[in-house]
């Protein structure tokens, strides 16, 4: 499966303009405001549970790894991406997509979660891909919304997985079909 790099879509409005997704770009830029955006989430929250926010070379590796990976921009500015990437290198996973979305703390609240999302799940299918997998760490009220919002379901908690900040954090797995068969 190739990377999507279909054109973009206006996905609506946000204080400071139109919101416009698009495919993630191929140079730095794109790259380092994604990495920018996720860096909040890995050093103030359990969201992820990464503890070290990547470098650039591994965000990069992230991003060319992935089956889709947009961006929703304000203006010039990435404000949040969504992506699909493989769940397990193990072949019989090929069709098996893992998804997740971040925003700009200062752009929560306004959709860009949904605008993100439905064109990221289409990419998705017309891929060919079976199943959308997302992980929650939990409690996470506006993700779990979101991804029921979309059609996913919960399939799984799996009880104090990961540690950070000090404390036990629970995961929940939503999943999605996407096609019935590849």
């Amino acid at each position: 499966m190739t990377p999507d790099t279909s054109p973009s879509t206006s996905a609506g409005t946000s204080p400071g303009g139109e919101v416009v997704v698009r495919p993630v770009g191929p140079g730095p830029d794109d790259v380092e405001a994604c990495r920018r955006v996720y860096a909040h989430y890995v050093e103030t929250t359990a969201v992820s549970l990464e503890t070290e926010v990547p470098d650039h070379a591994e965000m990069a590796r992230r991003v060319a790894a992935a089956h889709v990976w947009l961006v929703a921009l304000v203006g010039d500015d990435v404000v949040g991406y969504a992506y699909g990437a493989p769940h397990r290198p193990r072949a019989g996973y090929r069709f098996t997509a893992e998804v997740s979305v971040y925003v700009d703390p200062a752009h929560h609240g306004r959709g860009l979660g949904r605008a993100l999302y439905a064109p990221l799940l289409e990419r998705l299918r017309g891929q060919g891909l079976h199943l959308a997998l997302a992980g929650v760490t939990l409690p996470n009220p506006a993700s779990v919304r979101l991804h029921e919002a979309h059609g996913f379901d919960r399939v799984a908690t799996f009880p104090e997985v990961g540690r950070k900040l000090g404390r036990w954090h629970d995961t929940g797995w939503w999943a999605l079909r996407l096609n019935d068969r590849p």
